[in-house]
């Protein structure tokens, strides 16, 4: 990066959506630097339910326009990653509780037809009396109904996008805070510290667009003094991660007494994911986590639908997110938009800012075409829409070979079992044969199946310096290696960063 480069366009943030869009605009011509004052996906965008969905509770609330444009984007998004992303079937259990089985059908029937479904298998009803997905379920849930939606490895989603931006040519920046910026002479000057060491640089951009997402406000207030700024509502959504609850690979949407809903889902083969709650957060975004108010929630939810009743001694991991909901005044957090707003600030012969308010990992590659459309009326249009048919870092290949690529690994490695090259394939797709044919072997095993080839990897490629950030965003490790593991992971990695 040179210290005198004027950026057409500097990103601050680096979740999905940041990263998003340095992506998109890079490869339409762009210059595009991105500072992220943490790891990337450290905050929102590695807290989320892992789902790439239209969300069919959003129909009640007449989001159709969300909806219908969440339903395109997953098979587009599963075409484009498809190491990262697959199709999952969700049960939704009915009882005399829930809105009527006709009610639930024609929402069903839109969510099948809303968003041009292709390749994604139907809804269909189910005997619950009969069906595999019946029996973890208590006895009188006797009937139900079974859709489609996509998993997504939501931390790996971000990252493969800013490494495929940077391999465009974008300037990615982690550990580096945005402290101040500026207006001057036409461009906008930019304050970065290094966090790690505490370096500073200014750099200049034509354009800034603040992804800060949940911090989104605060940029506004503490690098622009606009101290009024309050266009985002907080929402924080918490999920427990227990012991295997059941066998079969589908999942299932619950809905509480209080008509929230929450879903339960295979994870990381041996584990149930449960979540998420929806709840008002007003307290430190660099510090929070799950209540035991959301704990005892979540496992109330659980134990109201599951045969087998669960415990806190059930529980291996939990995680939390912020989201920052747009704020259009709905009286609950679970009524609040999942809709995305961008929003000019311009002041005249002065630098545009952009900020975004809103949006959900679904539509991050359509919120970064809307973002570009906006950069063209001030920077003017250089390459044309391009990542709809785009595949991200590992992920040029069809699902139909994905059996083939596994024999491939198989062969490259034939010491490692079956569990270790299915995990490599979901997390790195092709990319995973540079971990697989490194010259010098796959090292030292730090635990379970994590090897030292696979930490370089994530080292030189994907800006992971931490155990932390291979642990818990990289891969989902951290739910094998011990605390032990983890220690020498860390200091293993502090010794060759």
């Amino acid at each position: 990066m040179s210290a005198d480069r004027v950026y057409d366009i500097f990103v601050i943030g680096g979740g999905i959506n940041g990263c998003g869009i340095a992506r998109d605009a890079v490869g339409r011509g762009y210059s595009v630097g991105l500072c992220e004052k943490n790891d990337l996906a450290s905050g929102t965008s590695s807290g989320s339910t892992k789902l790439i969905h239209g969300g069919l509770r959003y129909l009640e609330h007449y989001e159709f326009r969300l909806v219908r444009e969440s339903l395109m984007e997953r098979e587009r998004l599963w075409a484009n990653a498809p190491h990262i992303i697959w199709p999952l079937r969700f049960v939704l259990p009915h009882h005399s509780g829930l809105r009527p089985a006709w009610f639930l059908r024609l929402g069903l029937f839109l969510y099948d037809h809303l968003g041009g479904r292709k390749r994604l298998p139907p809804t269909k009803a189910l005997d619950l009396r009969r069906d595999a997905a019946g029996e973890p379920l208590k006895p009188e849930f006797t009937t139900g109904f079974e859709y489609s939606d996509c998993w997504v490895q939501d931390a790996r989603l971000t990252v493969l996008n800013a490494r495929d931006a940077a391999d465009r040519g974008a300037d990615i920046m982690t550990r580096t805070e945005c402290t101040g910026l500026r207006r001057d002479d036409g461009l906008w000057h930019i304050d970065l510290k290094d966090v790690a060491n505490g370096t500073e640089q200014t750099v200049t951009a034509k354009l800034v667009i603040n992804a800060g997402g949940p911090w989104v406000d605060h940029i506004l207030n503490r690098s622009l003094g606009d101290n009024g700024a309050h266009n985002v509502r907080l929402v924080q959504g918490s999920h427990i991660v227990t012991r295997k609850l059941y066998d079969h690979d589908r999942c299932y949407i619950f809905q509480n007494a209080d008509k929230r809903i929450f879903f339960a889902i295979p994870y990381e083969q041996d584990f149930t994911l449960i979540g998420t709650t929806d709840r008002d957060f007003d307290g430190d975004l660099d510090h929070f986590g799950i209540s035991d108010e959301e704990v005892d929630y979540l496992i109330a939810g659980a134990n109201g639908y599951f045969d087998r009743r669960i415990t806190r001694d059930d529980i291996v991991w939990t995680y939390s997110g912020v989201r920052p909901l747009y704020d259009d005044g709905a009286g609950a957090a679970q009524e609040a938009t999942r809709d995305y707003v961008l929003r000019a600030d311009e002041v005249p012969g002065g630098p545009p800012l952009i900020n975004i308010f809103g949006g959900k990992i679904t539509t991050y590659r359509r919120l970064a075409e809307s973002m570009m459309e906006k950069v063209e009326t001030f920077l003017g249009r250089k390459g044309p829409v391009w990542t709809e048919s785009a595949a991200l870092p590992g992920g040029d290949f069809r699902v139909a070979d994905i059996d083939e690529i596994r024999k491939s690994y198989v062969a490259k490695q034939p010491s490692l079992g079956d569990r270790t090259i299915d995990r490599l394939i979901r997390h790195y797709g092709t990319a995973a044969a540079v971990i697989l044919d490194r010259p010098d072997g796959l090292g030292h095993c730090f635990g379970a199946d994590l090897f030292e080839a696979e930490v370089r990897y994530l080292m030189e490629k994907e800006w992971a310096r931490t155990a932390e950030d291979v642990l818990w965003r990289r891969t989902k490790m951290g739910l094998r290696l011990t605390k032990d593991e983890a220690g020498n992971l860390d200091r293993w990695m502090q010794d060759n960063g």
